[in-house]
């Protein structure tokens, strides 16, 4: 075999296992403690390939945790801070489609997406910091349900405390008072934000998970096929209007400080 022949072959071998290379665990480094999730790469496939893209593109260095609801959400990969308000959203990819696999237990990480379209997850995602499964919040099913593809195995406490942090209008806000997030005088700072520092490949093997036991979504029941019936007027099936609600606040927030 000639050079030139296996020069192409070793090209080959290695495009290959880059590409096949696919990281389970990774790790959240963040102003105020780390925390790693381990990654359903082979169970929610196109998902964890999205958020990993994220990750080697380094998109979620810098950004904020802009939105925690108590005993409920920490959200992020979204927003970053660029010394005034409104947040800058960052660029995000094509959506993906939804893998609900998992169910929204404490814990675990899963994609955020548009009211009413379950295939519109890009790049924010959220902790579960209960178990939203089912009750109110019905992340099992709301919106085809939403999908979990990783499981917090170090630093819920961290993510706890974050969830304790004062809000200025759903936006945790350390060092930050309630006359200040009033003051529409007053400018926050960097250090006025949760900032995700870096999240960084922590185990690059894919059958990690293996050592999980999460919990399946069997909320879901798929329908048999029924005969096409006319379009009605009014669609059906609620969800969490996370980009409403979240920009519904960052309306508030802005009025406060200007």
């Amino acid at each position: 075999m000639n050079f030139s022949k296996l020069s192409k072959i070793s090209l080959a071998a290695l495009t290959f296992i880059s590409l096949s290379t696919s990281a389970t665990i990774v790790e959240f480094q963040t102003s105020h403690g780390n925390f790693k999730v381990n990654l359903h790469d082979e169970t929610t496939p196109e998902t964890v390939r999205n958020f990993l893209k994220y990750v080697t593109d380094e998109d979620y260095n810098n950004t904020v945790v802009h939105r925690v609801v108590p005993d409920f959400v920490m959200q992020a990969g979204g927003f970053e801070f660029t010394g005034n308000l409104p947040l800058t959203a960052i660029p995000t990819d094509n959506s993906i489609k939804n893998e609900p696999v998992y169910s929204n237990v404490r814990g675990t990480i899963a994609m955020a997406k548009v009211a009413n379209n379950e295939n519109s997850a890009t790049s924010q995602w959220f902790v579960n910091l209960s178990d939203n499964s089912g009750g109110d919040p019905k992340l099992d099913t709301q919106n085809g349900g939403f999908t979990v593809f990783g499981e917090v195995i170090e630093g819920m406490d961290n993510i706890d405390a974050i969830a304790a942090l004062p809000l200025c209008s759903s936006i945790p806000m350390p060092d930050y008072s309630a006359e200040q997030c009033a003051d529409s005088s007053f400018v926050p700072g960097t250090n006025n934000f949760v900032i995700i520092e870096s999240v960084t490949i922590s185990d690059p093997t894919v059958n990690s998970a293996n050592s999980l036991t999460p919990v399946k979504n069997t909320s879901l029941v798929v329908a048999p096929p029924v005969t096409p019936e006319p379009p009605k007027s009014s669609s059906s099936g609620g969800t969490i209007a996370w980009f409403g609600l979240f920009f519904a606040g960052l309306i508030a927030l802005r009025r406060r400080f200007n």
